[in-house]
């Protein structure tokens, strides 16, 4: 049964409790020293893995309060979407990472004429949806506002980076970099303690788009209902294999499960989404937030 509201009911249900001016937190992980872009309201920078590194210096940790840190080299940004989950309250919720952030903003004309050179390079897939750049300065103040934010969730339920496009199946991507019996072994854990989800999942590995990164903006009530389903799916998966056994760059192996089991959830729940561009910040220049 679908459970989420949209952010429209959100206000309509303000004469039975919630707050007219709705709390809202988008957290930035870091997981090393590097530019905070914005350090201003609502977002918060947060230092994952801080257990291991302890590298927050000007930023919160995810070692503090009920945490997963030492579990970072192989859940990833998950320990500070786990953190958040246990140990911060608020109406609306969003989870970045500190080089990749969501815009509504359009897209400058030059990096328009840029994208015509994707399609002779054969780089359209691979960057559809994807704003590259090196330029911080220009691009930091294309990154969504709290109130372009509140804007769309009058009418969606859940804000995602728009779909990657696949050469492969999601399955056969999957597999191509990965080891391909961590899906059977999820088909395995979804069968028993949600076997509802079963069309979802074959939906989602049948498909050649994907919502990437484990980046989202949604209501806590969403937020708290999808992590239950997550952690319920991950954790177990975790007892039941070696992650010892995964290495290198492999080693990332929840994280990777994660992005397949959120685009489960968010298709058995019938969200109404809305998929932005996503600014990739690379090798930028330290700017203050």
């Amino acid at each position: 049964m679908r459970c989420s509201y949209s952010f429209v009911n959100f206000f309509i249900m303000t004469n039975i409790g919630f707050a007219v001016n709705p709390k809202v937190e988008f957290f930035t992980f870091f997981y090393k020293k590097a530019p905070v872009l914005l350090a201003r309201p609502p977002y918060i920078p947060l230092m994952v893995g801080n257990r291991a590194s302890g590298a927050a210096k000007d930023m919160k940790g995810d070692d503090i309060g009920i945490n997963i840190s030492v579990k970072n080299k192989y859940y990833s940004e998950l320990t500070g979407i786990f953190w958040v989950w246990k140990n911060t309250r608020q109406d609306i919720v969003g989870c970045m990472h500190y080089r990749r952030f969501l815009t509504r903003k359009k897209e400058p004309l030059l990096y328009k004429q840029k994208r015509l050179l994707y399609y002779l390079l054969g780089l359209y897939k691979k960057r559809s949806g994807i704003i590259y750049t090196k330029n911080a300065r220009l691009f930091r103040e294309n990154i969504l506002t709290e109130d372009e934010a509140l804007e769309l969730l009058k009418n969606y339920d859940l804000i995602l980076p728009r779909r990657r496009m696949l050469r492969h199946s999601v399955k056969k991507h999957y597999e191509r970099c990965h080891n391909k019996q961590d899906l059977e072994f999820l088909r395995t854990l979804i069968k028993e303690r949600c076997p509802e989800y079963l069309g979802s999942f074959e939906a989602v590995l049948a498909d050649n788009r994907l919502f990437a990164n484990n980046l989202f903006i949604m209501s806590r009530a969403d937020f708290d209902r999808c992590m239950e389903w997550l952690f319920d799916l991950l954790f177990e998966f975790e007892r039941r294999v070696r992650l010892s056994e995964y290495t290198g760059y492999q080693e990332r192996i929840m994280g990777f499960l994660a992005e397949r089991l959120l685009n489960v959830w968010f298709d058995y729940q019938k969200l109404k989404i809305k998929e932005l561009p996503m600014i990739y910040f690379k090798h930028f220049k330290y700017c203050k937030g």
